[in-house]
């Protein structure tokens, strides 16, 4: 079995459950984590895509999550997109260069 220790693309959407006018801080929480994490990443209206080692990136996916729900979140929906190679990195690159 191949070992996934190169570079991969998530896409990540945490939805915590909260008092309504806290939903967006909830969330503030969860890009601090991914921030800090020093991983590449984009913040867009949706969801955030990070790039990294695919062990490193699941870590922050569970931090994320977790700070969410120590912040007060009831509860978080959590949607998960992975693009992942055999053996080659996938980068934001040579999705979006072209756009650029």
């Amino acid at each position: 079995m191949n070992k996934i220790d190169h570079q991969i693309n998530i896409s990540l959407q945490i939805i915590p459950k909260g008092k309504e006018d806290t939903r967006y801080a909830l969330v503030d929480q969860a890009i601090s984590v991914i921030r800090a994490s020093g991983l590449r990443y984009l913040v867009t209206p949706m969801e955030t895509v990070i790039e990294g080692p695919y062990d490193t990136v699941m870590e922050v996916v569970k931090a994320a999550q977790e700070a969410c729900l120590a912040s007060g979140a009831e509860e978080v929906l959590t949607i998960v997109k992975l693009h992942i190679r055999n053996g080659k990195d996938v980068t934001f690159e040579e999705k979006t260069e072209k756009y650029t």
